[in-house]
């Protein structure tokens, strides 16, 4: 290389080195990065568009699930909102005479005599299941319709035909003619879970917000609302809960996963004004999908039984026998004497805890797993019992009673009447120590009164505040005082017998109490199972 050439290179790695340096040194000095490209009169410590839109870079990165979140839900709502529908209904009420005016005086008091038909209308939702018109809604949104009208998202107008309805499910399923229809993907409510983001899709508060969407997540799963119109003690609950907003209106419409598929059917709300306070109930799709096979085979839903009347098990009955977690069902009575179940060899106070093999966690559960069993068809039945004893027992079904048609009380007494026992037609009570209760022998007369046929038992007197049974029996100062009619299996004759059992039972341990009050089964009288904790 030539001495010139070598000069020049040293001269140019000379110019970069101070080039170098002087961006070090301006960077030490926080110079403005701006350049004076930027407008007239633009301060120098402003940010140029360009910068501000790569400074925004980080925030938008952060913020891209919930794009993407938020572009899922538009989606869903995109894909489901034709499978909805709004369906109005009018129920005709037969005419009636003013009662409030004797007959005859109508024309001296300006009245007509008879009142007009009147005609009560409601809506809801509901959703297509099949492109030939079937649609999936709540019982309660056409129950006693004379005509229901289906309105489509492109506003097209149906009159519906109700296939058939099963108030146990609170579902019904109407039939449009109608073709080419978009049917809504039916998910599986068994596989939700608590947690996950839904969105319900209906129509609340009438025509003028229809076809409405609200997110949620599923709040909680099994719900049970036993306080709900039109429901009793048959029927089956198994309710999503979800906090997606829901108001009257939305009965029947879909709860949809973020996949788009149909968990559940909107039904109702728990609020104390009539509108959404965050509570809101679903029916589960498995559930309802298993109505809806039998209504449109049959135009109505037989449902299996096993003859019993149960409850969830508690702490103290999972305790008694034996049972590792608390989970299972406990028989408090028989629905009859000639009960399949008891024919079989159940006990009052036996825990069920599988069905074929298949769990049972709860009861709405039990329901589900027999209730959709064929009618006549055999179940094994694996129940747990005091001390960890198991037995497995083979159970006949028998067709369940209808919701709203129970039976009559099972003491056969028609005449009940309310309130306690007189004072004083029962005898002085017994101090049962163990138990902080004082008893007495039942009475013909007070048989009579409480609606127990024949006499039999102790009535429960007292009821000690400090004593272990408080607030788990009731005596004659309550509405519908107990009677105490076996205990631990034994029946109980005398106050000799249940201080023997409490004998038995040990200081602390756990006293099974089988008790009649007649303000079982919605006052029509009947047994539940009381576990009382000795000692505490």
């Amino acid at each position: 290389m030539s001495v010139r050439s070598l000069n020049w290179l040293k001269f140019g790695g000379l110019v970069g080195l101070a080039f170098v340096l002087g961006l070090l040194f301006a960077g030490l000095l926080d110079l403005p990065k701006n350049s004076l490209a930027q407008g007239a009169g633009t301060p120098l410590t402003s940010k140029p568009a360009a910068l501000a839109g790569a400074q925004t870079t980080t925030p938008l990165l952060a913020a891209r699930p919930l794009a993407e979140l938020s572009d899922a839900f538009s989606a869903v709502a995109e894909h489901v909102r034709p499978s909805v529908v709004y369906i109005r209904s009018e129920r005709r009420q037969q005419a009636t005479r003013n009662q409030s005016v004797p007959r005859g005086f109508e024309p001296f008091f300006g009245t007509p005599q008879q009142r007009g038909p009147q005609i009560q209308r409601g809506s809801g939702s509901g959703f297509i299941v099949s492109n030939d018109g079937y649609i999936l809604t709540n019982n309660h949104v056409v129950d006693g319709a004379d005509k229901v009208e289906v309105q489509l998202l492109d506003h097209r107008t149906f009159a519906a035909k109700v296939v058939g309805t099963d108030a146990s499910t609170d579902v019904a399923l109407l039939k449009i003619e109608a073709r080419g229809l978009t049917p809504a993907a039916l998910g599986s409510s068994s596989t939700s879970k608590i947690g996950e983001w839904v969105l319900a899709v209906g129509n609340p508060l009438g025509a003028n917000l229809t076809f409405t969407v609200t997110s949620g997540i599923i709040s909680a799963k099994g719900r049970l609302l036993g306080d709900l119109p039109g429901r009793s003690e048959r029927s089956i609950q198994d309710f999503i809960q979800t906090d997606a907003a829901i108001n009257p209106g939305n009965s029947g419409g879909p709860l949809v996963n973020v996949r788009g598929e149909v968990i559940g059917i909107n039904s109702a709300i728990a609020s104390e004004t009539g509108y959404y306070q965050g509570y809101g109930f679903a029916v589960p799709i498995d559930l309802a999908k298993q109505v809806m096979d039998q209504l449109m085979r049959n135009g109505k839903v037989q449902r299996a039984a096993l003859g019993v009347s149960v409850s969830d098990a508690g702490v103290l009955a999972a305790k008694n026998a034996g049972l590792d977690e608390i989970r299972g069902v406990e028989i408090q009575d028989f629905t009859s004497e000639d009960s399949p179940a008891k024919r079989a060899g159940l006990e009052v106070t036996d825990i069920i805890i599988s069905i074929d093999g298949q769990p049972v966690e709860y009861t709405a559960q039990l329901q589900q797993i027999v209730g959709f069993k064929r009618v006549g068809e055999t179940v094994k039945v694996e129940v747990a019992r005091k001390g960890g004893v198991r037995k497995t027992y083979t159970v006949r079904t028998i067709p369940a009673e209808p919701v709203g048609e129970q039976a009559a009380a099972r003491t056969g007494n028609g005449d009940q009447t309310d309130g306690a026992a007189p004072p004083g037609s029962e005898p002085a009570g017994v101090n049962v120590r163990g138990l902080g209760i004082t008893v007495s022998p039942v009475t013909e007369q007070v048989a009579k009164e409480i609606g127990i046929t024949p006499a039999r038992g102790l009535l429960v007197q007292t009821v000690d505040d400090s004593g272990p049974a408080f607030e788990q029996l009731f005596g004659t100062d309550s509405q519908s005082p107990d009677v105490i009619i076996s205990a631990d299996g034994t029946p109980v004759k005398s106050d000799a017998d249940l201080k023997n059992a409490v004998r038995a039972a040990g200081s602390t341990g756990i006293l099974s109490l089988v008790v009649y009050n007649r303000a079982v089964n919605r006052g029509q009288g009947g047994r539940r199972v009381v576990r009382i904790q000795l000692g505490q």
